[in-house]
């Protein structure tokens, strides 16, 4: 590891402050909403399954369950459920979201060199995820919420990991 350069961190800060929101409202807006009017968001990947719903929710607690309706199918038993309200993204995604927070928040304070050992680490960190994703798709079984949450909490820190080292490679490249 080297000495963090001062746009560096900055700049990485200024990302871990964005995806540590995005976590935090995440987490908050289940909260929000009154008890059980949010379940069983289960959809497609890519499509706005669940517009009419969303649409009765007030902003910014709609923008968040409107993203997760886009970029996650939100399988109600792969999700996981605050006052009775299901959260926005499926239990993975979350943790892949909450994985990048802490991950760009120790890149704040750390410089990691990009070089093969780090290539390693990276494949070796989504794999878990990979594996488990590729083997419940193909029918071999079923993973649990806790499975979903590590390997997408291991997957989320090594992207976080990534986006700071790439942000570090910027800062350098600038000079």
């Amino acid at each position: 590891m080297r000495k963090k350069e001062r746009f560096s961190k900055i700049i990485t800060f200024i990302f871990f402050i964005f995806f540590s929101g995005w976590i935090i409202i995440q987490f908050i807006s289940p909260i929000v909403l009154p008890y059980n009017s949010i379940n069983d968001l289960s959809g497609i990947t890519g499509f706005y399954d669940n517009k009419e719903m969303v649409d009765k929710i007030p902003f910014p607690i709609n923008f968040v369950y409107s993203a997760g309706d886009i970029f996650c199918h939100q399988k109600s038993d792969r999700s996981l459920y605050l006052n009775g309200n299901q959260m926005p993204f499926c239990s993975r995604c979350t943790a892949i979201w909450l994985g990048i927070a802490i991950g760009l928040g120790f890149m704040v304070f750390y410089a990691i060199s990009l070089n093969n050992k780090l290539l390693v680490v990276i494949i070796l960190g989504i794999l878990p995820l990979a594996i488990d994703g590729v083997g419940q798709l193909l029918g071999f079984w079923e993973s649990t919420n806790l499975i979903r949450v590590i390997t997408g909490l291991i997957t989320g820190l090594i992207c976080g990991l990534a986006i700071g080292v790439i942000l570090d490679e910027l800062a350098l490249f600038k000079k």
